[in-house]
């Protein structure tokens, strides 16, 4: 139950930064509405917040968090900016993810 919680929190905090960069993004590339730019600061101070929550101590935590962030970067280009991950990006989320998971979840002493 503790890696469900800990995945979920992981999820929660990339759809934060992700999403929170990504408003910002289109404010300030695409002319989206200073709002939009609020918005995405809200979320990426969200996410300093979840990221917190893990259980783990904070060097672990966000060295695995660029794991699940890459995954989680590709899944979103490919739904919302339609951009479809090659073999390549697959290959290399995988490993990413693989050591992510082994960092945080692997039995210690």
């Amino acid at each position: 139950m503790a890696i469900l919680k800990s995945l979920v929190y992981f999820f929660l905090a990339g759809l934060c930064e992700i999403g929170g960069g990504y408003l910002i993004w289109l404010y300030l590339r695409e002319g989206k509405s200073i709002w939009v730019a609020l918005l995405g600061a809200l979320l990426l101070i969200g996410y300093g917040f979840v990221a917190t929550l893990q259980p783990t101590n904070f060097g672990r935590t966000y060295a695995a968090y660029g794991g699940i962030f890459i995954v989680l970067s590709l899944l979103w280009g490919w739904r919302v900016d339609g951009i479809t991950p090659d073999r390549f990006d697959c290959l290399g989320a995988a490993i990413a993810l693989l050591g992510a998971l082994a960092i945080v979840y692997a039995p210690r002493n």
